[in-house]
């Protein structure tokens, strides 16, 4: 039988993590799973390219997105996890997928659930696609959702 003792949840804390939570709890209460869910801030140092100092403003908005997202993951926690009694939640900085991978290698994880932004043409080129990446190079099995096609 397969065991799903760890879902991780990469949460872009946007109005669309609200749509896919009630999927990631249900399965959690099905199979008594651990909740895991991560937040990745964008690393803003790749944009730095050294011709004007703007590091340390850069910095100083880095740590301001960090110091957000954990307040939107208390407020996300408050609101709509009551209900799930096991659950870690991680912020962290870097590329989104780069961060979700490690997530799973660092903490055993069996399943992932995560939504999707739907874009396409132009837009999928130029920001690429966090779950595709995901689903590419994934170890364990990925579960993606899209919040814009749910009823």
């Amino acid at each position: 039988m397969v065991e799903i003792k760890k879902i991780l949840f990469p949460c872009d804390l946007t109005i669309n993590a609200s749509k896919i939570l009630p999927y990631v709890l249900s399965v959690s209460e099905k199979y008594d799973s651990m909740v895991y869910l991560l937040h990745v801030v964008k690393d803003l140092s790749k944009w730095y390219s050294g011709l004007y100092d703007f590091r340390s403003s850069m910095d100083m908005y880095q740590k301001e997105a960090l110091k957000r997202a954990e307040r939107c993951m208390d407020r996300l926690c408050e609101e709509q996890l009551q209900s799930c009694p096991n659950f870690q939640k991680r912020r962290v900085s870097g590329d989104p997928a780069t961060e979700i991978l490690k997530t799973i290698d660092s903490e055993g994880i069996n399943l992932v659930i995560m939504g999707t932004h739907g874009r396409k043409g132009l837009d999928h080129t130029i920001f690429g696609s966090v779950a595709e990446n995901v689903m590419k190079k994934s170890p364990v099995p990925v579960l993606v959702i899209n919040p814009y096609k749910m009823r």
